[in-house]
This record gives structure tokens, sequence and C-alpha cells, in this order.
């Protein structure tokens, strides 16, 4: 039937009662990060997924979930609305864990899906029978239910890789995609050889075909993979996942027209330059949390997508004792879309305070998990052991309550017949027939084709949303950023009628949600600006009272308006403290903003660990931020470091770092200070290849005020003749 008689249709449904007024919006559940504080201290690497019981699934890799406690085969807990949480035990245990798998192997970085009417599991078997010793490799188990039993295959979907040097690949962390083009694809891999997609079998058991690398080595790990508005979006995480108080882990992502790459960032740069893309999805903000990354992805009833992910208490960082285990415990943020990119509430970071929880369950008083009692027109089917009371639509039917007007979001797991219609505020019709889906609003319609092996009887998810002028209907398999077709409209000047939401056609219905959708932010929080200048040098003259050496080398030389300093083959890490630091006094005030510009041709391509140049607030030797452009193997990158003693009783010492846009030869540098709400003292760190633009990245906190200075060394950068850092100069300017 076209789209215009199907919605005369809807419009003349003479047999059902008109709807009642929308009911009074429940309360507003609230959750605060962790959310697995109530049975877990860990609870690492995390993915989720809202089985057909309703309850959202939650898994991680296979830490102790608390001090002391057995290492866990992969662990499972579940939700109904994120504010409480059950322990459910192990994936695996001695018994079902996969045969092929090596007496001493871990099992990492779960990634949880459903298809063809089964929950499958993908994750990390970091050493095989093959060769023992470390061979890391993709493993996959399905279940009947998202809390098992899980049943193992019986060998690896992607086996592991030898490097050509006896070792192996690091054939980790896997997150699988449903496309668009019918495929099922899986992402895996990690620093070490970068990470690759491989197209599945259609039972997404087997890896097929050749592989595709879509990430630079030593830069991504930790991938996950949506499909949104026509774009494939890849995210990975970067840097260091475990260095207990000095953890910089953070999100990034690049996009593609194809799930197959090349993924370039907002600013063009591609995930697998040398000079490597990314553009910020999370980073740390100066708050408790830091090194948030290895993320999930999920969007609630109204909408709002969310981020899952772990993160680290820097004042209780670890599990077990300094350098053991790190405590890993999983939060969860929204994601806002903004200029079509995600971040993570706008820009803001992580959060520590009570936050509105996602959005479950349905208004309109319908019981999401027993449909039919909410409906009219609807059959009560009994289900399944899984699913529960499932809802019959033959015909026409209707919600009992009108929904309101605006903005509206009706999903639902859905087995479909021929023909499935719904019909929002007597406005908007999506349809799916023919093997096609459409929606159309008005004069205006937009269809795509389903893929050609799609198959209508197993449930599948189905979602159509009014958010402002925009209709979106999308099929996928659960929810998780997967695609088996997504039809969009853009309707300038629609405004949707408080209106009973329709049906014709056929379907079984289960998890039916009618919600109003989440208010979208456009605008990224504010980030720190430059006032007016305070105190600074552009060395014109030779270096003033005002400056301090630690270490001084006398090949740093002062000229024409630049310091020119040749890198010297020394470090600050670790026991090393032979570098040599050129420190600047700060000005006063609790606010302000110091800025350098740097020239440093490390090339591209080759390794040159670890030449690197640029800014940092000292406190000593083994207390302080390192901001700089470096040359990490065949990668250059801006790392942002952190450097303290971890272990008081020895002086043992942490590194670790966050990066923070993208490198170039030339690269302006800011370090933002302020004292937070505590008193403590952050410095946020922002990079630019244009002195115009600016990209601002990660926060660590120092105990005390600490003196800002330029640096120029790196371990290995005894290069004959070395490379030379040449600074502009070295400006402090009010914050605003």
């Amino acid at each position: 039937m076209p789209p215009k008689r199907l919605l005369a249709a809807a419009l003349t449904v003479a047999a059902i009662a008109a709807g009642t007024s929308a009911a009074t919006a429940a309360p507003v559940v609230t959750t605060t990060n962790p959310i697995t504080s109530s049975f877990a201290d860990t609870f690492a690497d995390p993915s989720i997924i809202q089985g057909r019981d309703g309850y959202w699934y939650a898994y991680a890799t296979s830490d102790p979930l608390v001090a002391n406690g057995p290492f866990g085969l992969m662990h499972m807990a579940r939700t109904k609305d994120f504010s409480s949480w059950e322990y459910l035990g192990t994936v695996f245990n001695d018994q079902t864990k996969p045969s092929w798998a090596a007496p001493g192997s871990f099992f990492w970085a779960p990634d949880i899906r459903y298809f063809d009417g089964h929950y499958v599991m993908y994750f990390t078997v970091t050493d095989t029978l093959a060769n023992p010793g470390g061979d890391p490799a993709i493993g996959v188990a399905t279940a009947p239910a998202p809390g098992g039993p899980w049943t193992a295959t019986s060998g690896p979907v992607v086996a592991p890789r030898p490097d050509g040097n006896g070792g192996y690949l690091g054939t980790i962390d896997p997150a699988m995609l449903t496309a668009a083009d019918g495929k099922r694809y899986l992402y895996y891999g990690g620093f070490y050889g970068g990470i690759s997609v491989t197209e599945l079998s259609a039972d997404g058991m087997h890896a097929v075909g050749t592989p595709t690398q879509v990430t630079i080595g030593d830069r991504y790990e930790g991938s996950y993979v949506v499909y949104r508005d026509g774009w494939y979006y890849f995210m990975g995480s970067s840097m260091n996942c475990c260095a207990g108080p000095t953890t910089g882990y953070s999100v990034f992502a690049g996009r593609s027209r194809s799930p197959r790459g090349p993924f370039l960032d907002a600013d063009g740069a591609a995930l697998t330059d040398s000079r490597v893309g990314g553009t910020t999805v999370i980073t740390q903000n100066g708050n408790r949390w830091i090194g948030p990354g290895h993320h999930a992805f999920i969007t609630d009833a109204a909408g709002q997508d969310h981020i899952v992910y772990h993160a680290i208490d820097r004042n209780q960082s670890w599990l077990t004792t300094p350098f053991g285990i790190n405590r890993r415990p999983m939060l969860i943020d929204n994601i806002d879309w903004i200029d079509g990119w995600p971040r993570t509430n706008a820009g803001a970071g992580p959060s520590e305070n009570p936050v509105a929880a996602p959005t479950t369950g349905s208004a309109l008083g319908i019981d999401s998990t027993d449909p039919a009692a909410g409906l009219l027109g609807a059959t009560r089917q009994s289900g399944d052991a899984l699913g529960g009371p499932t809802a019959t639509l033959s015909g026409a039917a209707q919600t009992r309550q009108s929904a309101p007007g605006g903005s509206l979001r009706v999903e639902a797991d859905v087995k479909l017949g021929s023909s499935f219609t719904t019909v929002l505020g007597n406005q908007v019709v999506a349809t799916v027939a023919n093997n096609r889906l459409t929606v159309t609003a008005g004069r205006r319609t937009s269809s795509v084709n389903l893929p050609a092996d799609f198959d209508r009887t197993q449930w599948n998810k189905l979602s159509v949303q009014v958010s402002g002028s925009t209709v979106t209907a999308r099929l996928n398999d659960a929810g998780l950023g997967d695609v088996y077709g997504e039809a969009q409209l853009a309707v300038p000047g629609l405004e949707l009628k408080s209106a009973p939401v329709r049906w014709l056609g056929s379907a079984e219905v289960d998890n039916l949600t009618v919600r109003s959708v989440a208010k979208p932010v456009g605008k990224m929080v504010a980030v720190p600006r430059t006032g007016k200048l305070l105190a600074g040098d552009d060395f014109n003259r030779p270096l003033g009272a005002d400056w301090s050496w630690i270490r001084k080398d006398d090949k740093a030389t002062v000229a024409d308006g630049k310091l020119s300093w040749p890198l010297e083959n020394a470090d600050l890490t670790g026991k090393s403290n032979n570098a040599g630091l050129l420190l600047h006094s700060t000005p006063a005030g609790d606010r302000w903003i110091a800025e350098t510009k740097l020239h440093l041709d490390t090339g591209q391509g080759d390794v040159r660990n670890y030449q690197q140049a640029g800014m940092i607030a000292y406190l000593n030797d083994d207390d302080f931020a390192r901001l700089g452009s470096v040359a990490i193997w065949k990668t250059r990158q801006t790392e942002y470091g952190r450097e303290l003693v971890a272990r008081p009783s020895d002086g043992a010492t942490s590194y670790g770092a966050a990066a923070i846009g993208r490198s170039a030869p030339t690269l302006w540098m800011r370090l933002a200070y302020h004292k937070n709400a505590a008193g403590e003292h952050v410095y946020r760190a922002g990079t630019s290849v244009d002195g115009k633009n600016w990209t601002w990245g990660a926060s660590w906190v120092l105990p005390s005020a600490a003196k800002i200075g330029i640096y120029a060394h790196g371990e290995f950068a005894g290069a004959n003749p070395p490379p030379v850092a040449t600074f502009d100069y070295l400006h402090f300017y009010e914050s605003r």
C-alpha cells in the first residue's frame, strides 16, 4: 500500500476509541558514578545490551570484582533502571571456558550482541593452546538468554596473528557491527599492529575475506563502531588504560561512509596517518575520574545516547597494592551529538555527582514488558521464557492514551509480518514492507532497501522518532548502533501533534516504549579562553630573572626572537631525571593560561622514540605534568603525561599520559590553570595547529601550584645532529 493511502487508512480507523490525554510523567530516576559500586569495586571494559525481559545486561573483563577476590571468567550483572544492580556471576567457569584457551589465559573485553535469535559474545583470549605463552585471539560464544548459559565455539573467530618476528600482534578487544550493506563486521586489535576490520560469516562465527587496517599502530585499542545519519563512527581508546593514579586513557572518534573506513576526524585527519587523527569523545576533566575509556554505547527509550565505560578514581586507583590490579569501575554518561560528533556531556567529560539515569520503560501507561495491556486492538501473547508476555498487532491498534506533541520516540522489539506501519501524531508514517523501510511526512518520503537476507521472522529492533523537524526510522539487531536500514527525513516546520500512536499491519511486539525525545544538546560546554597578556617572554633578549634552570643545557640559545634547543638525549620519567628544564615564574591569581608556539620536525612514519618538546607544569622530578609533541614509534602524537610517586614506601613513580588533538611540525600549546571546588590545582591542556582553533583535552591535578616551563628531550633522541626544538614565546594570559 502506498504511504499516502496508509496515512489515510490510519486516520480513519473508526473501530478504535479516541485516546485520553498523556499521563503525568514519572519521577526522574538518578544514578551516580560509579554505577557498579553496589556489587563490585572494578568492572572493566564493559559492554551492555537490553534483553527481551526488559533488563539491561552488562558484562566485564576477567578481573576480581573486589580486592583479594578470585579472578572471574568475565562478569555479568543486570539492572532495570540503572539505579540498582544485580550481580549474576561469571560468563564461563573452568568447565565451560573455551577448550582451545591455554590454562593460564585471561578473558578480556566482552562485546555483547543479539542476532539470529540468540545472544552472541565476542571476547579476547589472551593465550591459546596453539602457541602457549601469549598469542591472543578472538573467541565467540552464544547463549539463548543474556544471562547464559554461554557456549563457546570450538575455535577462535579470529586466530592469533604472527608478527613475523616470532611474536604475535595484539588480536584483542573485539567489537561487532551489522552494517547497512547486510554484512556483519568485526573490529579487533590494539596498539601492537593497529585495529583491523574483517567481514564475518552470516552467522557471525567465522572471519571471512581479507581484513582492512583502520588505525595506525601505537594509538588505539578498545574499538566500538556505531552507525548514525549515514556515517559509521569508529571510536577507540588511546594511551594507557592501567597506570593507576597517572592513567590517561581517553576515547577518540573518526567517521566514514563505509564500515571499512577510511575513518577521518572532524579536522579531516585519518586514524591511519602517522600524525594520527581523532576527535575527542571523552577525556578526564580534573574531577575524581581519570582514564575514561574502553566503552560501549546504548540508546535509551527517550532517544538519548549514553556512553558506558570504565574509569579510575585518582584517589583510590588500585584494587590491590600499588602497581597491582587497577581499580576500574563502570560509569555511564550522556553522549551529545554536536556538529556531527559524539561528545560526553557536551564535552564536559565524566560526571561524579547524581545525574538523570537513562530513560527506561514507557510512558502512556504502557508496561513495556507486557505491551498489550496498554494498547487497544492488540492481543496478549504468552511469549517465551526469555521475553515474557508480548503483544500481537494485526490489522489496526493504538495506544489507549494520546502521546504528547512535539518530539516523540516509539521503539520495540518486533517480529514483522509482510507489512507493518507506525503512525505518529497522525502526521508521520513509517512502514516496513516489500523489504523496504519508508518514512513519509506530508509530501516528503524517504526509503531504503533492507538487506536481501533480512529475516523479518526473527526479533529485531524498530524505532521511529520525531526530533524537532527530523524524522528517523531504523531497523537493527539490538539497538547498539548497528543498522539494517535507516530512513530519515528533514521536514522544515514539522510540529508533531498530540495523538494516539497507531499501528497497521501485523507484528509481534515486545519491550514497547513510547517516550518524549530527550532534548538534544547542540552546544559544547565552555572552554578556557585567553584574556589580556599578564607576563611572558618573546625571546628578544637574554633570559631574565623570571627564568630558572633545572640542569642547565648550554646548547639552548636565544637569538632572533626564538629560543632554539637541540633535543637532549635524556628523559625525566622514572629514575632517569637527567633532562634539562627551563622554568618561568607564574602570575598571581587562581586562573590563568600559559601558551607557547613550538616548531619541532620529527618527520613522519619512521621510529624516533621518544623525541619530544613542549611545556611542563613542574613541582619536582617526580611530580609534574608534561605536554609534548612526541614521536611514539611510527606515530607523531601530542601527549599530556603525568608522573607522581605512586608508592611512598620506596619512592616508586608512576607515569601515564593522555592524548590531545593532532600533532604538527608547528604546534601551539596551552596549559590552563585553575583551582577546583576542593582547592586543588588543576592544569588542563590544549593544542592548536594554526594558533586560532584550539582542541582542549585532559586535565591533571597537582598537589600544589607548579612552575611552568619548556623542555626538549627524548629517551632515544640522540640523533646526529639532534632535531632542534624552536620556541617563539612563552606567554601568560588571563583566563576568561
